[in-house]
């Protein structure tokens, strides 16, 4: 099992965590962005850089995606493949998908894609808050706990 990482849209606190479990597990970790990315020396820890476009870093997640592995996201259409190939999605505010709120998830997505192409303001989420970044930790290590091998 090895962790993948939506990393254009992730925040920094979150990477921050993730540097230190994968340090701590010992476990692979793959951040994944169209952006060249700094992280720390790790034989753990490394970063793909993928072309500038749409989707194209979900894309190589997806490509490379086993069945088992976590993958962090808040990409909603990627967290329903991931889910479809067998792994686990993560949102960042420490929520996971499963296979009974990602169809919601979608629509209530597609729905709000909608309403913005109509010229109605829907606003973007809230910040990352601390109470956010301490439930995502928990999640991770919960999971770790139940997933290492």
């Amino acid at each position: 099992m090895q962790i993948w990482v939506d990393a254009d849209a992730c925040p920094g606190a979150i990477k921050e965590i993730l540097y230190r479990a994968a340090e701590r597990a010992q476990i692979s970790l793959t951040l994944v962005a169209n952006q060249l990315l700094r992280t720390p020396p790790s034989r753990y820890i490394k970063a793909i850089q993928v072309p500038a476009g749409f989707d194209v870093a979900d894309g190589k997640i997806v490509q490379h995606l086993e069945q088992g592995d976590l993958v962090i996201t808040a990409d909603i259409p990627l967290a329903a493949e991931v889910i479809e190939k067998g792994g686990h999605a993560l949102n960042p505010r420490g929520e996971f998908y499963t296979p009974d709120t990602i169809r919601e998830r979608l629509n209530m997505r597609d729905f709000m894609d909608t309403l913005r192409s109509s010229g109605v303001e829907t606003g973007g989420p809230s910040s990352l808050s601390q109470s956010d970044r301490k439930a995502f930790a928990s999640q991770l290590d919960r999971f770790l706990a139940k997933n290492r091998k």
